[in-house]
């Protein structure tokens, strides 16, 4: 799945001098029982919270470590994060209880001998909660421990414009729809996620602006008071790239580079800039509004107050409408129809189709250009509907980005930078959404994973 297992977190102290035996034993019962290497319990009287956080973290890398592994013994993940057998046992024991993992038939262990039985995920508890807020339509789903989707809805809706409160109302609706079909199947809601075409204050659940939806400072934490979960609230371009670098390789394909700038667009045009696997968002998490970039500084004016913006000739609405396709084309088929409609006519050679996305990408090489040459990333991703456009998106888009920046793309130079799709296409959004959420009990997985009435000792 992409969680990221690694080496457990040791206590680094040593007891010395002047512990008698039974002390000694004592300490390093207590250590072992918190989850830590013998003689990692010094400074006991300031220490109670540092064990606790050592604890969780230990916890936390059991976990990651066995979802990645699918299904491994004990000795397996003693081997694989460096605690001793002993260490890693009541570890197992508290995720078993908290129905977090399940034992299943053997697996190969860690050492030698006989193999031990299996660890895997549960595939019922704690789920993922991710929601998508979007011009044209609504979204949810919830994926499960395992990363698998277990429950979607998604209904067509006019959001052009609409104050928040009635939009939101709809959003509950179908949230309350997913969590029924959740309980059903023995998942419970860990946290919800939800992805804006828009500009998100850090850390707060207030979307500050997101100029096609119409909303200024609306703050979605009171709309979605009914779902009773931790709501996180982000744009959906950086969702989109999240997903891509826990899901973008497949479950085959190779992982995707850490270094890339991820391009999402529906109405509007997002970017996200990932370095060294982490996302980039800016000091206010602003970054990557290159919808907003001017491409043509005297071009056709913008909802944003500027001229000749990426969105105004890449953006969905613009190549739609360049391409020929009426406002009202597949209005009831569902979100997405319009773009599948404007790729079939494209594949059967349509002079408008084709025009509108070469259009398309050139103003997105021009944009990116720039992208690449200050960053200098691995890969360029292209997601949301330009994923299903890229066959006559790219000639045009790459063409510019191999006159414009100072490193040619790959293919001209090795190791330069690639123009990708993603394999993800529109539905990146939302499956980062659900996948941030479920994060939240990978990273903590006694506190925001195991039942209410669970033991949180």
């Amino acid at each position: 799945m992409g969680y990221g297992a690694g080496r457990a977190v040791r206590g680094q102290g040593a007891r010395r001098g002047g512990a008698g035996a039974a002390g000694g034993d004592a300490d390093r019962r207590r250590g072992v029982a918190a989850g830590v290497t013998p003689g990692a319990t010094d400074g006991a009287a300031k220490g109670g919270d540092t064990q606790r956080a050592l604890r969780r973290r230990n916890l936390s890398r059991v976990l990651r470590e066995v979802a990645a592994a699918g299904t491994v013994s004990r000795a397996g993940v003693a081997a694989r994060i460096g605690l001793t057998r002993a260490g890693v046992a009541p570890l197992v024991e508290e995720l078993l209880r908290a129905g977090l993992l399940v034992e299943t038939g053997r697996a190969a262990g860690g050492g030698r001998g006989r193999p031990g039985s299996g660890l895997t995920v549960s595939d019922r508890g704690p789920a993922g909660l991710g929601a998508e807020i979007d011009v044209g339509h609504l979204a949810v789903c919830a994926v499960d421990l395992r990363g698998r989707v277990r429950a979607r809805t998604a209904v067509a809706a006019a959001n052009r414009h609409s104050a928040p409160a009635p939009v939101l109302r709809r959003l509950s609706a179908l949230l309350a729809e997913v969590t029924s079909r959740m309980a059903a199947e023995g998942l419970r809601p860990a946290g919800l996620t939800v992805a804006v075409p828009g500009l998100v204050a850090r850390g707060s659940t207030t979307v500050v602006h997101a100029p096609n939806l119409g909303w200024r400072q609306s703050d979605l934490a009171s709309g979605l008071a009914g779902i009773p979960v931790p709501l996180t609230v982000d744009n959906e371009a950086h969702l989109g790239a999240l997903a891509e670098l826990r899901l973008g390789g497949g479950p085959d394909g190779p992982a995707p580079s850490a270094d890339f700038v991820h391009v999402s667009a529906a109405t509007g045009i997002g970017a996200a800039v990932v370095v060294d696997g982490q996302l980039l968002r800016g000091a206010r998490g602003f970054a990557g509004e290159l919808g907003h970039v001017p491409v043509y500084p005297d071009g056709r004016p913008c909802g944003c107050g500027g001229r000749g913006c990426l969105e105004q000739y890449a953006g969905e609405r613009a190549v739609l409408r360049a391409g020929g396709i009426a406002p009202d084309a597949a209005a009831h088929a569902g979100p997405g129809a319009r773009i599948a409609l404007l790729a079939r006519r494209a594949a059967d050679g349509d002079a408008a189709a084709t025009g509108a996305l070469h259009e398309a990408g050139t103003a997105l090489g021009i944009a990116l250009a720039g992208a690449v040459n200050l960053l200098d990333p691995r890969a360029v991703v292209l997601g949301g509907a330009l994923a299903e456009l890229a066959p006559w998106i790219l000639p045009s888009l790459e063409r510019e980005l191999a006159v414009r920046t100072a490193v040619a793309p790959a293919g001209e130079r090795p190791g330069g930078c690639v123009v990708t799709v993603s394999r993800l296409g529109a539905e990146g959004p939302l499956l980062g959404a659900a996948h941030s959420a479920l994060a939240t009990v990978f990273d903590d997985p006694i506190g925001r994973g195991a039942p209410a009435h669970s033991p949180q000792s």
